[in-house]
């Protein structure tokens, strides 16, 4: 039932494909697009380009973990720190990765190393806001009768802070997955000098007619993340069935 709304999607692209509506030569159908898929996926070159793309974006991904969920628990178990950097978390948080885009190419070049960076730094933001807001939404019973049995501050936060956040920690990581995904295709579109899904359909743009290559390139992307969002919904239900509602669904 859930792909019905995708399907729905495809059919009205159909349908704006072979009318008036949308020049043919620039919104192939996917009748047209979706075969195309299928031939780039057994293609050498794409396959590179995909697993170059997909890599960075776990890459990137394991770094805002890394450094978010600490930050997140230090902004939301230390009221003096939260309250100090919060002004320069709310500067930074609105600015897109695409506009750090020349600047990034600027000082660290066009390599696989700026679509990291800059997903990194897009993919922070639910991370570590989820983190610090999951805290503020613990129970104070739960964290006072484990003080109340002699657990220290580091024992509550591990056997306490912890399991309560995991669940809206990981539901962060689900939309910094999509946000990463979407920040490297990006730089690789924008920069065009390294590698990945970006770039193919920078070069299946120029001048205009390979645009079922175009099209193909950015419906595999959505597929990437439309199947990276299936398996973490997956293991959310899996690790965290004790935080959802009856039924299972969240």
């Amino acid at each position: 039932m859930s792909l019905i709304g995708l399907a729905c999607f495809f059919a009205v692209w159909e349908v704006a494909s072979r009318t008036d509506l949308v020049p043919g030569y620039y919104l192939r159908p996917p009748s047209a697009v979706l075969p195309r898929v299928v031939t780039l996926l057994g293609e050498t070159g794409f396959q590179r380009a995909l697993v170059a793309t997909v890599l960075a974006t776990l890459i990137a991904l394991g770094i805002a973990i890394a450094v978010a969920v600490p930050a997140g628990l230090v902004l939301g178990s230390v009221p003096p720190v939260r309250h100090a950097v919060m002004t320069l978390v709310e500067f930074l948080r609105p600015i897109p990765s695409v506009a750090l885009i020349p600047l990034a190419v600027v000082t660290i070049g066009t390599g696989p190393d700026t679509k990291i960076v800059l997903a990194v730094f897009g993919a922070l933001w639910p991370i570590l806001f989820n983190t610090m807001y999951a805290l503020d939404e613990i129970d104070p019973l739960h964290t006072e009768t484990a003080r109340a049995f002699g657990t220290g501050g580091f024992g509550v936060l591990r056997r306490v802070a912890l399991p309560s956040a995991a669940p809206f920690v990981f539901t962060g990581v689900r939309l910094s997955f999509a946000i990463a995904l979407a920040v490297v295709v990006s730089t690789e579109l924008f920069s065009g000098g390294t590698v990945g899904i970006g770039q193919f359909v920078l070069e299946a743009s120029a001048g205009g007619l390979n645009m079922d290559d175009v099209l193909a390139g950015t419906v595999i992307a959505g597929l990437v993340g439309l199947g990276a969002n299936f398996g973490l919904e997956w293991l959310h239900r899996r690790l965290f069935a004790w935080s959802l509602p009856r039924g299972g669904e969240r």
